[in-house]
């Protein structure tokens, strides 16, 4: 490995841990990235000839420690905080973890807006620059620069601690977190591959700093068995190719492996999903899939996390354990109480059970409807292959 290579890798494997130390010594998250690039352009500098050290994020965190240090120098710091940041770190894989932890739940504290934290926690702990992260979100670079400005400014002026919460307060804060990856996740999910990608990194950084929490293993396992259809959920043109008819040769084995050994059987929101997710990912063939099961766990995730999606995958289970005609019962429920108007799956899933029962006039105004709801070019492209199919058969 050239030493170019060498930066790369550290800045992909060190940055969050060197930048969570700095954070935590000085207390301000400008100073401490600022200072952590500067350390990156002196590794550019010294390792082709001094060597890449052996340990490169030792090395990385002490030239950006005696950055702060010099920085704080030369301004007026109270005695005390430059010894604190004068002191040799901790860098044993525990300190860093620590650290590590607290950048995480502090990106994603509740009293920062939820667009805040999303792009706060790709910025500062996947080293995302603002410009990718303004790219992914089709957001104007200036206006994600000003987003990132005004959350450390919050976090410094509202003295937002820097810490992971007390026992007391950890459930209540680890699902805003966990919420903020599934948010990442479920948009590269819809089209963005990178930032699904992201959020599957940072949720297995989560479980290695948590191993011992449920949810977070519910979370990534969730997101594993989804992302292993990855390559099979469109063709060449990127129109959308539905789950019973996708080429299961190229789903992704070694991630559906890693999901399933991540469950836990314990009945909570993540853990549910995920155990969902495992019964279609390990179903070699479409008709394998084990409905009835899947409409059951529905049902007991509606007992714990109740929502109108919830419901609305739950008839799309029992359409396809029980046959359309129960399923739709579900889905006019959901229809008549208005809990999902303007989400195109409704009108959709609908559509699809009427195609299924030859109610074709009817199944032709519900194709219509979720295609003017319809949210992009590979949804709508679908919607429009079934629609051509039932106006074939009305004639």
């Amino acid at each position: 490995m050239n030493t170019r290579d060498a930066v790369a890798a550290a800045y992909r494997d060190e940055r969050a841990k060197v930048l969570a130390t700095l954070i935590r010594l000085t207390g301000d998250w400008e100073l401490a990235e600022e200072c952590v690039q500067d350390a990156f352009e002196a590794a550019l500098i010294h390792w082709p000839g001094e060597g890449v050290p052996r340990r490169p994020g030792a090395w990385l965190t002490t030239t950006a420690r005696n950055r702060a240090l010099d920085r704080l120098r030369r301004g007026t710091v109270e005695a005390a905080k430059l010894k604190e940041v004068a002191e040799v770190p901790g860098s044993g894989d525990g300190a860093w973890d620590d650290d590590r932890l607290r950048l995480i739940f502090t990106c994603c504290h509740p009293a920062l807006a939820l667009d805040a934290r999303v792009a706060l926690t790709l910025r500062t702990v996947a080293g995302l620059t603002t410009e990718e992260i303004a790219r992914a979100f089709l957001t104007p670079v200036t206006t994600m620069g000003q987003r990132l400005f005004r959350a450390k400014r919050k976090i410094k002026e509202a003295g937002i601690p820097y810490r992971v919460p007390p026992p007391d307060l950890l459930p209540e804060r680890l699902a805003g977190v966990l919420g903020v990856l599934y948010l990442l996740f479920n948009e590269g999910y819809s089209g963005r591959r990178e930032l699904a990608e992201e959020a599957i990194r940072l949720g297995r950084l989560l479980e290695r700093l948590m191993p011992t929490e449920t949810e977070v293993r519910g979370l990534l396992a969730l997101m594993l068995l989804q992302h292993s259809r990855v390559d099979a959920r469109t063709d060449h043109a990127g129109v959308l190719i539905p789950l019973e008819e996708q080429d299961r040769t190229r789903w992704h084995h070694g991630l559906i492996g890693e999901g399933v050994r991540l469950l836990t059987g314990t009945a909570t929101p993540y853990q549910l999903q995920a155990a969902i997710a495992a019964c279609h990912a390990t179903a070699a063939t479409p008709e394998e899939t084990d409905w009835a099961r899947i409409a059951a766990l529905y049902e007991r995730l509606a007992g714990l996390a109740a929502s109108p999606f919830v419901e609305l995958n739950r008839a799309v289970a029992v359409a396809m354990a029980e046959g359309p005609a129960a399923g739709i019962v579900l889905v006019d429920a959901l229809s008549d109480s208005g809990a999902l108007e303007g989400y195109h799956l409704l009108p959709a899933t609908r559509a699809d059970l009427l195609r299924r029962l030859g109610r074709w006039a009817e199944a032709d105004t519900a194709y219509r409807r979720a295609l003017a709801l319809a949210p992009g070019e590979p949804e709508r492209h679908y919607l429009r292959r079934r629609l051509d199919e039932v106006r074939g058969r009305i004639g």
